[in-house]
């Protein structure tokens, strides 16, 4: 073999190498660098053990980097993390205070956003335009317009975004919304949906911020107020934090566990690219619950306390269907056991809502709570706030995305503070 033939069959050989499959170079479990998906965390507290495990139990994953404005948790975080990645790589994580050093990363494919609600619209505006794909948790969005705002950021970068609405990958709801999409317990009248009361104003006294608190960053776009540790508690307080309940920064139950089953309900009822037409308050002044909102084919969905909590109740003209987390009854015998047959029109089915991000990733497609429908769910609880706290009627256009109220539109975003701007994409 002379020399111009040796190179060229060593070239040819090396490059049949690159392309072997991967169980031919590494084994059970082995993935190839060029396969992995590399993860980054922005907002690093309670929540994201949850998402820890989840993400990182798939094989194809491994974590490059995290943000948080508390040094403390951020430091407790990256502990976790690099012992998730010995099991993997031995990756170092790397720790960030602010988000956009992240995101400036080119080794970042995909972020894990877990931060406060009232951040939500920026850090997926930001990680979109950055080129990432995005898990973001529930409820996508703490204003409509933001919400709607954050659908055509990932549209125009081309981003696959998963809600963390991860109940539609659970038992109970996907058997609930085929049995009702599909009449098996006649034409739904009624629903009643049980979660806690809705945003009130935030009243926590002004305390001085703890060292390892970037408290301004931590306000980020929202209109100041001083710290309190219902806001933001220690590295190990047993309790959530509560900054879900206040106006500016979550929407009290209503979007807090609201996202949750709220958006069973739009999926029960085929309404993921829509919503209802009309929301109604109770009359009487400071209710916390009692509100029902009204779809075009006649539909009522009841926020009310029924007898169960964090539960959905479907009254249909042939029975009735309840769902939680932890159960599922009908009045209607086998119901919840029953194999649906499959000629019967079926939901999207996915049984991990984390494998079905990074498969949508792989594949490019719409996850099972893309963000459109993560937006709608958001909407229907940001509207449910809005009338208890104008204590009126509204009439609300699902493809338009007003209500017929000046005052009601004008809540459907929010004054941003300083410089930020979730426009900007």
């Amino acid at each position: 073999m002379n020399r111009r033939k040796f190179i060229s069959s060593t070239a040819l050989a090396a490059a049949a190498f690159t392309i072997l499959p991967r169980h031919v170079l590494g084994g059970n479990g082995f993935i190839a660098p060029s396969d992995r998906i590399n993860l980054g965390y922005i907002g690093v507290g309670k929540q994201v053990g949850t998402l820890l495990r989840g993400h990182m139990a798939l094989p194809e994953t491994m974590i490059v980097a995290a943000a948080d404005v508390d040094s403390s948790k951020l430091n407790r975080f990256l502990e976790n993390a690099n012992k998730a990645n010995a099991e993997k790589s031995g990756h170092q994580v790397q720790g960030y205070k602010d988000y956009r050093e992240l995101l400036e990363r080119k080794d970042v494919d995909a972020v894990i956003i877990a931060s406060p609600d009232h951040w939500h619209a920026l850090h997926v505006v930001h990680a979109a335009k950055a080129g990432k794909d995005i898990y973001c948790e529930k409820p996508l969005a703490l204003t409509i317009d933001e919400g709607r705002a954050m659908v055509d950021a990932v549209r125009k970068y081309k981003r696959v975004l998963q809600t963390g609405s991860m109940q539609r990958s659970y038992y109970n709801f996907r058997q609930a919304a085929d049995l009702i999409r599909n009449g098996y317990i006649g034409d739904i009248k009624e629903v009643n949906v049980s979660v806690g009361e809705p945003v009130k104003e935030c009243d926590l006294p002004w305390l001085e911020a703890p060292a390892h608190l970037d408290w301004d960053m931590w306000i980020g776009p929202s209109l100041y107020r001083g710290y309190h540790p219902v806001l933001s508690p220690l590295l190990d307080a047993k309790e959530w934090a509560m900054w879900r309940l206040y106006h500016g920064f979550g929407g009290g139950y209503i979007t807090d566990w609201g996202a949750h089953m709220f958006d069973i309900v739009q999926w029960a009822l085929d309404m993921d690219h829509s919503g209802p037409v009309s929301f109604t308050p109770p009359d009487q002044s400071n209710a916390k619950e009692g509100l029902y909102y009204t779809y075009k084919n006649g539909i009522k969905v009841h926020h009310k306390s029924w007898g169960k909590f964090n539960a959905i109740q479907f009254l249909g003209t042939e029975g009735k269907i309840e769902v939680s987390r932890e159960f599922l009854t009908s009045d209607k015998g086998n119901l919840p056991k029953l194999v649906i047959p499959e000629k019967d029109r079926k939901v999207y089915y996915s049984e991990n809502h984390y494998r079905d991000f990074i498969d949508a990733i792989k594949k490019r497609s719409k996850p099972i709570c893309d963000v459109e429908i993560g937006h709608r769910t958001a909407t229907v609880c940001n509207a449910i706030n809005i009338a208890y706290q104008l204590q009126k009627p509204l009439k609300w256009d699902p493809r338009k995305e007003e209500f017929d109220n000046a005052y009601a539109n004008n809540l459907k975003t929010r004054p941003y503070r300083g410089t930020w701007d979730y426009r900007d994409f």
